[in-house]
């Protein structure tokens, strides 16, 4: 299995992690092991995928967290992302369980914490990402809004690319 951008070689073939926050090589990684049907796609290793998310974890944490220290106090957003760093700390400190399906069953627990994780670094970095391909939407005049219902009943506007509104999944 090989993740795009996760893992460069120096000029000696020696593997050297990247060390800045790529949310869409992590969304990639998520997509993995979070697909729509109860398998996994064939060849994948659980152990590697499992490693690699908290790798990504392991990155973005850190810059969530520093992030939202940087709101005020009684930003909403601040405690909401604090949460989520507190939550994928306890993730990352657990180990899985014996066997394939406590293994699959741990990763998709850290697929679901990373998409968390991604979904506070886009909101804190002010960085639109389309709804539609996840690809980074450079300048608002090629965007447009596309709001939805969020399940806490909330109104949530995401952006995606005039050319991907029709791709756009409806909710």
């Amino acid at each position: 299995m090989r993740i795009e951008g996760t893992v460069t070689l120096d000029g000696h073939g020696e593997a050297t992690a990247t060390n800045a926050v790529d949310v869409l090589v992590m969304r990639q990684a998520i997509a993995l092991v979070l697909p729509a049907e109860d398998e996994l796609p064939a060849g994948l290793d659980v152990d590697t995928l499992t490693e690699t998310l908290r790798g990504h974890m392991e990155l973005i944490v850190p810059d969530v967290e520093t992030k939202a220290l940087a709101l005020h106090k009684e930003d909403i957003p601040r405690y909401c992302a604090l949460a989520c760093v507190s939550h994928a700390n306890d993730k990352l400190r657990a180990r899985a369980g014996q066997g394939a399906y406590a293994t699959l069953v741990f990763a998709r627990k850290l697929a679901r914490s990373l998409a968390a994780l991604c979904d506070h670094y886009e909101t804190l970095t002010s960085m639109p990402i389309c709804l539609a391909c996840d690809r980074t939407i450079h300048r608002r005049s090629e965007s447009m809004p596309y709001d939805r219902v969020s399940n806490s009943g909330g109104a949530v506007t995401s952006h995606t690319h005039v050319v991907c509104a029709n791709r756009a999944p409806r909710i």
